[in-house]
C-alpha cells in the first residue's frame, strides 16, 4: 500500500509522507537528486524543486483511491471532511429548473459549488450547467494520479473561483502500458446495482520523443427508483403544530412520526363544503377520510399513511456515461515539445421528480360527469356547485427528469525550457475549446390549461353541437369549442383515468443549452537572481477566456406548464488577466511568497486579487505557514443572463392564516453583478517528529469574509417579509391567476447584497510502521467548522455551522475520515471509519416543550431541534497476482459495513417537504451496505 500523502503546504511535487527507511528530510533531496520530472502545482505557479507553498494541499494518490474502489472519482473526493454540500445526482434530482440534476460538483468548506474551482492539469474545463459548475464525471477517471485539494484561496494563481478553494485532477502523461477495470456493484437489498469499465493505454514512439495516451470508459448505474428503505416509512416531517396558538406556550412546530399531508390524498380527498373528507379510492370508491389532529396542510395521526409520496424519488438516479480521452505529445527540439489533447463525454441520466401535488387547489362543479352517484346526490340535496380538491394524482405517471449532456474539450499548445540568467526557465502556451451541449427534458408534466379543460367534464345533452349521445362524457369546452381536441380526464379516483386522457394532459418539455468556453493561456516561471538563503524565483502569466451560453426552447414548452417553463438564455463574457508571483528566500528555513493579479471583465470591469504567504521551519520536525489573500468570484452565466424559469413548489402563507399554498417561483439573471469579494488569512503548522518516522501532522485554520456575495432571497422570506409590510419585498410578489396554474408567483433574482463568513480547523495526520513483512498505515482527516454566517442584511443573520437539516449551506460541526490499511505482497485490506457530528435542524429555532417564549419569523418555537450524527464503517481488501510481466488485481469492497440507516431528518412544513424522503442526501449514506467487486489488470 502506497505511504499516503498528507496535507501539505502546496509542493511542487505532491510530497508524502517517506517511506519508514528513509527520514521526512529525504523527500525534497531525493526529488532534487532525481531531476524531480515534469512538475505539476497547485496553489502556486512557482516552479522550483523543492519549494513548498504556504497554502495547505491535501493530495489524494492514485494508490489512497483504489484502496477504497469507489463507483467514482467524485465519491471518493466528497468524503474528505473538507468538501461538504457537494452536489451529487442523488441529492441534485429535484434540480430541474437549475438544470443542475446528474451533475458532481464539488464544494469546498460549504460555501457553495460556484466557489471551488476545479482544474483538470491546472487548466479550466467547460462547465456542464448554466452555473458553470464543472462534472467531474466527465475527467479522464483512468489517467488521474492524483487529486490536490487547496483549502484555501487561490485567486492571484488561478483566477475567479477559488475563493474557497482548488480541486486540481493531475493526469499522468507519462504513463505507459495497457491497463484497465471492470467492476460490479449492488446494495444488501439487491437493488441500485451498477458496473463500469475503464481502459487506458499509453506508448512511446520516436525513441521516446513522442508519447501516446488513450483512455475510454463505460460506466453505468441502474438506478434505485422510489425510496424502498424502512426508515423512509414512519411518516417524519416537521409540521405546524395544531394545538398552537400565540401566547399559548406551545412549540410552533413539531417533528413527528405519523404525520402527512390533510389536504391531499392519492386519489382525492374534497378540502372544503360539508363534504369535506370524502376521498376517492380504487375505481372511485368512496369513503370517509380520517384526518387525525391537523393544521392544515399537515395531519398527525388518522390516516397518514394513505397521504405518503416522498417515497417516489429517485434514491440513486440512473445514469449512463461514455467518455474518451485522447492525448499526443512530441518533442520537436530539445526543451520544445508540441502536444494537443482531445476528450468526448456523454452523460444521461434518470430520475424520479416525485408526484404532482395539487393541494386543495383543484376545483370540480358539481355537475361533473366523473362524480360517483351518491356523492352527486349529496351535492344537490346540500345546493353545493362545486368543491376544492386535493390529489396527489395517483393515475398520473411519476414526474422526471430526464436529462443528456455531451461535451467536448480540446488543448493544443506547447511547453518547454531555456536557458535565463543562472538557470532555465519553464514556460507553456497552450488554447483550450469546450463546448457542453444539454438537453434538459422534464417528463410527463401537465399542461395547465389542457389539465383544466379536461378535468371540467360533463355528460352531453340531447342535441348537442358536436352531435355525441346524450349521456356521452365530454369535456365542457368541447361542446362550445367542437375542435379542441379535449380528452375528459377523471381526477377522483384511482386507476381511473383513461389512456387518452393522459396523452392528452402531458409533455415533456424541454431546452437545449450549449455553453462554450475559449482559453488562451501562457505562463513563465524562473529564477531570476540568487540570495544567500536560495534563488528569488518569479512566475508570470496571461490568460484571455471568454464564456458563452445559447439556448433553443420550443415556443410551446415556455410557458403553461405544471414544472419546466424553460426559457433560452443567451450572453457571454470576456475575461483577460496577468499575474505575477514570487518567491523570495530571506534566511535558510524562511521563505515569503507574493502573487497579484489583475482581471479585467467585460460585464463589471476591472479587479485586483492579490496573495501574501509565509513559510518558517525552525527546525526539520517543524514547519509553520500563514497566508494573507484577496479572492474574488465573478458572476457565472446563469447568475448573469438566465432568461427566465419558472418552478411549483409551496410556502406557508401567513396572509391566508398560515396556509400552505402553491407558487411558481420565477428567477432570472442579473447582468449587473459584479464579483464577489473574500478576504481571508490562514495560519498552521507541519510536524513531522524525527523521532516517529513516517509520522506527520497538519493542522490549519481557516478564515473567510466574503462581501458582496451574490445570493436571492428565498421565496418563503420574500413572502413573509411582504407580508409583515415590507415593500421592497412585495414588488417580487404577484397574486393572482397566472400562466402556471395557481394564483401566486414570486420572483427571485441574485444581487450582491449579502455577507458570508467561514471559519474552521483542518486536521490530518498520517502514520506508516512496518508491521512483520507488510506495512500498516493509518490516515486521519477531520475539519472543525467554526463558522459559517449568512447575513443578507434583510433577515436575521443565520449560523449554518451545527445545522444538520436539509436547507442549502447546512454544515455540521465536525466531518471526520479516518482510514487504516495493512499490505504484504501484493496483498492489501483497508478500513475506513467516516462521520458527522450531531447538529440541530436550525440554529435559530427554540426547543421547548411547553411554556415557549412567542415564536417568530426569526426564531421559531420547535418541540425537537435535534439531529443524530453518524458513524459508517467501510471495508476493502484486493490480492495481486503477477503473471510474467502482466499483473491481475482482484478486489472487493463493502461501504456501510454495519447497514447503519441514515438519521433522521424531517422535512417541511413547507416546500417539498410532501415528497422529500426523511434524511439529509448530502450528509448521511442513503443506499444501506453495498457491495463492489472487479478486476485490474496491467501489463
Amino acid at each position: 500500500m502506497a505511504a499516503p500523502a498528507l496535507a501539505q503546504e502546496a509542493p511542487t511535487e505532491p510530497e508524502q509522507i517517506p517511506p519508514v527507511s528513509a527520514p521526512a528530510a529525504a523527500q525534497d533531496e531525493a526529488q532534487a537528486e532525481s531531476g524531480g520530472g515534469e512538475i505539476t502545482i497547485t496553489g502556486s505557479r512557482i516552479q522550483r524543486d523543492g519549494y513548498r507553498a504556504p497554502t495547505p494541499l491535501t493530495v489524494l494518490n492514485t494508490e489512497d483511491i483504489e484502496a477504497t474502489a469507489p463507483a467514482n472519482i467524485a465519491d471518493y473526493v466528497n468524503d474528505i471532511p473538507s468538501l461538504v454540500g457537494s452536489a451529487t445526482p442523488a441529492n441534485s434530482n429535484l434540480q430541474i429548473s437549475a438544470g443542475t440534476a446528474g451533475v458532481n460538483a464539488l464544494n469546498l468548506r460549504g460555501l457553495g459549488t460556484a466557489r471551488t474551482l476545479v482544474l483538470l492539469d491546472g487548466q479550466r474545463s467547460v462547465g456542464s450547467t448554466l452555473g458553470a459548475l464543472v462534472d467531474v464525471n466527465t475527467f479522464p477517471q483512468g489517467l488521474i494520479k492524483s487529486v490536490e485539494i487547496v483549502t484555501g484561496g487561490a485567486s492571484a494563481a488561478y483566477g475567479s473561483d477559488a475563493v474557497s478553494g482548488v480541486v486540481n485532477f493531475i493526469l499522468d502523461k507519462e504513463y505507459s502500458g495497457l491497463k484497465g477495470v471492470a467492476e460490479y456493484g449492488i446494495t444488501d437489498y439487491g437493488d441500485a446495482a451498477s458496473y463500469r469499465f475503464n481502459l487506458t493505454a499509453g506508448t512511446g514512439f520516436a525513441g521516446g520523443r513522442g508519447h501516446l495516451l488513450l483512455n475510454g470508459e463505460l460506466a453505468v448505474k441502474e438506478g434505485l427508483h422510489g425510496v424502498p428503505r424502512d426508515w423512509n416509512n414512519r411518516g417524519a416531517y416537521m409540521i405546524n403544530n395544531p394545538a398552537y396558538a400565540v401566547g399559548n406556550g406551545q412549540p410552533e412546530r413539531l417533528v413527528v412520526s405519523g404525520a402527512g399531508l390533510s389536504q391531499a390524498t392519492r386519489g382525492g380527498v374534497i378540502t372544503n363544503t360539508a363534504l369535506r373528507g370524502t376521498q376517492f379510492g380504487v375505481g372511485g370508491a368512496v369513503s370517509q377520510y380520517n384526518f387525525g389532529g391537523n393544521r392544515d396542510p399537515w395531519q398527525i395521526g388518522g390516516d397518514w399513511q394513505a397521504t405518503q409520496v416522498n417515497g417516489f424519488q429517485s434514491l440513486d438516479p440512473e445514469e449512463n456515461r461514455k467518455s474518451a480521452f485522447g492525448r499526443l505529445s512530441f518533442e520537436i527540439l530539445d526543451g520544445l515539445e508540441l502536444f494537443g489533447q482531445a476528450s468526448y463525454a456523454r452523460s444521461e441520466n434518470l430520475g424520479w421528480l416525485g408526484v404532482q401535488l395539487n393541494q386543495a387547489n383543484v376545483t370540480i362543479r358539481s355537475d361533473n360527469a366523473f362524480i360517483p352517484a351518491p356523492v352527486r346526490a349529496q351535492l344537490q340535496a346540500l345546493g353545493i356547485a362545486q368543491f376544492t380538491l386535493g390529489t396527489t394524482n395517483a393515475d398520473l405517471p411519476i414526474r422526471k427528469n430526464d436529462t443528456d449532456r455531451e461535451l467536448q474539450r480540446y488543448v493544443v499548445g506547447a511547453n518547454g525550457s531555456f536557458p535565463l540568467f543562472a538557470g532555465r526557465a519553464r514556460w507553456d502556451v497552450y488554447y483550450q475549446k469546450g463546448v457542453s451541449a444539454t438537453r434538459e427534458m422534464a417528463r410527463d408534466i401537465t399542461n395547465n390549461a389542457r389539465l383544466a379543460l379536461a378535468q371540467d367534464a360533463v355528460f352531453a345533452l340531447a342535441g348537442n353541437a358536436i352531435g355525441v349521445a346524450a349521456g356521452t362524457i365530454v369535456c365542457r369546452s368541447t361542446l362550445t369549442a367542437p375542435g379542441n381536441g379535449c380528452v375528459p380526464l377523471n381526477r377522483l379516483g384511482i386507476g381511473v383515468a383513461s389512456p387518452a386522457a393522459l396523452e392528452y394532459v402531458l409533455g415533456n418539455p424541454f431546452r437545449r443549452q450549449r455553453f462554450e468556453q475559449n482559453v488562451y493561456a501562457a505562463n513563465l516561471s524562473f529564477d531570476a537572481f540568487q540570495l544567500p538563503a536560495g534563488p528569488v524565483s518569479v512566475a508570470v502569466g496571461a490568460e484571455h477566456r471568454r464564456e458563452k451560453v445559447s439556448g433553443e426552447v420550443p415556443t410551446e414548452f415556455q410557458s403553461g406548464w405544471f414544472v419546466g417553463n424553460f426559457l433560452p438564455s443567451f450572453g457571454a463574457y470576456d475575461v483577460t488577466e496577468g499575474y505575477v508571483e514570487l518567491l523570495v528566500p530571506v534566511i535558510d528555513g524562511l521563505d515569503l511568497n507574493g502573487a497579484v493579479r489583475g482581471t479585467d471583465y467585460s460585464t463589471s470591469g476591472y479587479v485586483t486579487t492579490w496573495k501574501a504567504g509565509v513559510t518558517f521551519q525552525p527546525i526539520p520536525d517543524i514547519r509553520l505557514r500563514a497566508t494573507r489573500s484577496r479572492d474574488i468570484r465573478a458572476p457565472n452565466l446563469g447568475e448573469l443572463f438566465t432568461a427566465g424559469s419558472t418552478r411549483i413548489n409551496v410556502v406557508i402563507d401567513s396572509s391566508q392564516n398560515n396556509a400552505s399554498v402553491q407558487f411558481a417561483g420565477t428567477t432570472r439573471g442579473n447582468p449587473l453583478l459584479e464579483p464577489e469579494r473574500a478576504d481571508q488569512w490562514g495560519a498552521g503548522v507541519v510536524l513531522t517528529p524525527r523521532f516517529l518516522r513516517g509520522f506527520a501532522m497538519s493542522v490549519d485554520y481557516y478564515d473567510i469574509m466574503i462581501d458582496g456575495a451574490i445570493g436571492s432571497v428565498n421565496a418563503q422570506t420574500i413572502v413573509d417579509r411582504c407580508n409583515e409590510g415590507v415593500e421592497a419585498f412585495c414588488t417580487a410578489v404577484v397574486r393572482g391567476p397566472n400562466a402556471f396554474g395557481n394564483a401566486l408567483q414570486v420572483f427571485e433574482s441574485p444581487f450582491n447584497f449579502a455577507r458570508q463568513r467561514a471559519k474552521g480547523i483542518d486536521i490530518e495526520g498520517s502514520y506508516r510502521v512496518p508491521i512483520g513483512a507488510g506495512d500498516v498505515t493509518l490516515r486521519a482527516m477531520a475539519t472543525r467548522y467554526l463558522k459559517n454566517f449568512f447575513d443578507n442584511g434583510i433577515d436575521a443573520p443565520v449560523e449554518r455551522v451545527g445545522q444538520n437539516g436539509v436547507d442549502a449551506g447546512t454544515t455540521p460541526k465536525w466531518l471526520y475520515r479516518v482510514q487504516g490499511g495493512y499490505s504484504n505482497a501484493g496483498f492489501q485490506a483497508n478500513l475506513v471509519g467516516r462521520g458527522v457530528s450531531a447538529g440541530v435542524y436550525d440554529n435559530s429555532f427554540i426547543e421547548c416543550a411547553g411554556n415557549c417564549p412567542v415564536s417568530s419569523v426569526t426564531n421559531r418555537t420547535i418541540n425537537d431541534n435535534r439531529i443524530k450524527g453518524a458513524f459508517y464503517l467501510d471495508a476493502a481488501t484486493s490480492y495481486e497476482v503477477k503473471i510474467g510481466e502482466r499483473t491481475l488485481q482482484l478486489f472487493l469492497s463493502v461501504n456501510n459495513l454495519l447497514d447503519k440507516d441514515p438519521s433522521l431528518v424531517a422535512p417541511g412544513p413547507a416546500g417539498s417537504a410532501y415528497a422529500t424522503p426523511a434524511t439529509n442526501q448530502s450528509l448521511y449514506d442513503l443506499l444501506g451496505r453495498t457491495y463492489r467487486f472487479g478486476v485490474r489488470f496491467s501489463m
